[in-house]
């Protein structure tokens, strides 16, 4: 077996991280900017991925390509630590705002298993709460005046009976 390809993942501040070239390319955005005949050290510039993100997402991919994900059940009908593994739980463990970067990673660089695993960390947290509860939860401001709140309730009833 030849030895190993690295490429350089460029963060949006420029920070390069070396990453095997398989190991890269579960990332589908990555695949299809390297060329067939990767060259070692080829730069990939992830200009929307901060560096504290992309090295979360460097863990991610580095850990789950020797340890293929588990699929996570949709919709998940237990508790969500029920139905992911001790690393993972471990990994999304980080506060809402990091989860919110990595959902936005995830779907920049096309990393399905990623991309589940941040949103049913979200889903899990929303699951069962009120609007109010959710906004206070994620710290969202109130986005209208109790008068329009009225109104759109008023306007938009079927959907709760």
């Amino acid at each position: 077996m030849g030895s190993v390809t690295y490429i350089r993942l460029l963060s949006a501040e420029g920070d390069a991280f070396e990453v095997p070239y398989e190991v890269a390319t579960m990332s589908q955005l990555v695949k299809e900017q390297i060329e067939d005949d990767c060259e070692e050290g080829q730069e990939i510039p992830l200009p929307n991925v901060k560096s504290t993100v992309l090295m979360k997402v460097v863990d991610f991919i580095k850990y789950h390509h020797a340890n293929p994900m588990k699929e996570i059940p949709k919709p998940i009908k237990t508790t969500f630590e029920d139905v992911v593994e001790k690393w993972d739980l471990e990994f999304i463990d980080v506060p809402y705002e990091m989860i919110f970067e990595l959902i936005l990673a995830a779907n920049y660089l096309d990393i399905k298993s990623l991309l589940e695993l941040s949103c049913a960390r979200i889903s899990g947290v929303i699951f069962g709460k009120t609007p109010d509860q959710i906004r206070e939860t994620f710290n969202i401001e109130q986005p209208f005046t109790p008068e329009e709140e009225k109104f759109i309730r008023d306007e938009n009833k079927w959907p709760e009976e």
